[in-house]
């Protein structure tokens, strides 16, 4: 794995990433994690990390996360930082707390955050650890299995479970099921006529594992919190899609609304942060992060990747119930000197380049 690191930083990655809540990675130890993030560090990489748990054992796993960037001699970049659960709402301050002081210390470890109180991820992420043991075919087998699922109800109280009333059914991939996108997990087990949760095992099983979901779990005033340190830059954390025609396509709506979102919502509405520093997080912070040096600011020599905007129009329309709209007040994106986006119209113009980190050997 080290060797495959290695080969990955000189064909031009940035650093280490790990998705420490999901199946495989989950049972990596902090020792291996560290072993591994060593080997970014002669190539000027640093360590990404979706980290261990974002609710109760937050504090726990953000320590973790700061000590395997020490233990690598490199950066370390939280992912999404948030608090999740209701029973840890207001935990942001003390996990701010916690990053500050290291900081102070002299630990290069900073964080992301998408501005939103419901994150999106799978079904499956409702299971404990154990059942996800293995990949999918293992998963599966389990919530075959009548003794695995009556321990699921025995640990029905478990730390992993939401309440289903907050957890909303975004996306399956066998048809039969799409009569219950968009529902609450609460309604579908009504709907079925079960309790809620062994309604989403079930799901799982005819989905083979591939049913997504959204989770309201966060506070506003921790996502607020969390968006004012000076650390904190934007992340999108959704993948690229092509939009459906009429907005109605699945995912979450940070894919469409993130930064008009930020800049309409949270600047101009609500003053949490100056428009000044809005764009700094979403530009130059993020790409000083992974060392992207001739990019993320307005400046003679740099690559022109410039987008335009009317601060007093500007504003996220996408949705949970319409997650594919896009956002209004954008008037022109150039990339790499280039028009792509002309008032409404997208140009024919193909000005994107791959960007590789300080290792890539050419």
């Amino acid at each position: 794995m080290g060797d495959l690191v290695d080969q990955a930083m000189r064909e031009g990655a940035m650093g280490f990433s790990t998705g420490l809540i999901y199946a495989p990675s989950t049972f990596f130890t902090t020792e291996e994690l560290i072993a591994l993030a060593r080997r970014v560090t002669p190539f000027g990489g640093g360590y990404a990390s979706h980290i261990r748990d974002e609710s109760d054992s937050l504090l726990a796993a953000i320590r973790e996360a700061i000590a395997i960037g020490q233990g690598a001699g490199t950066w370390t970049q939280i992912r999404h930082l948030k608090a999740s659960g209701e029973r840890n709402w207001g935990t942001m301050a003390q996990a701010v707390a916690l990053i500050d002081s290291a900081r102070r210390a002299g630990v290069d470890v900073t964080a992301d955050q998408y501005p939103y109180t419901a994150s999106g991820t799978g079904l499956s992420a409702v299971l404990p650890t154990w059942m996800l043991a293995g990949g999918t075919d293992s998963m599966l087998a389990r919530l075959r299995d009548p003794a695995a699922r009556a321990r699921l109800r025995a640990e029905g109280g478990g730390a992993w479970r939401s309440p289903p009333e907050r957890v909303l059914i975004n996306a399956v991939r066998t048809d039969s099921l799409r009569r219950y996108q968009g529902k609450r997990l609460s309604e579908v087990g009504a709907s079925r006529g079960q309790e809620p949760y062994e309604a989403a095992y079930d799901l799982l099983l005819a989905d083979r594992g591939a049913t997504s979901a959204i989770y309201f779990s966060m506070s506003e005033d921790d996502v607020r919190l969390a968006m004012r340190q000076p650390w904190v830059s934007v992340g999108q954390d959704a993948g690229a899609a092509t939009p459906a025609p009429d907005g109605m396509g699945r995912g979450h709506p940070r894919g469409f609304g993130t930064f008009p979102r930020i800049l309409g919502r949270y600047v101009r509405d609500e003053g949490v942060l100056g428009l000044e520093d809005a764009v700094r997080k979403m530009t130059s912070l993020a790409a000083q992060r992974v060392g992207l040096d001739q990019r993320g600011v307005l400046k003679q020599g740099m690559f022109a990747d410039i987008v335009v905007f009317d601060a007093a129009t500007i504003r996220d329309e996408a949705t949970f119930e319409s997650p594919q709209r896009i956002a209004t007040g954008v008037r022109f994106v150039i990339v790499n000197g280039e028009l792509v986006l002309d008032e409404a119209r997208i140009t024919t113009k193909l000005p994107g380049r791959a960007l590789r980190g300080p290792g890539y050997a050419r």
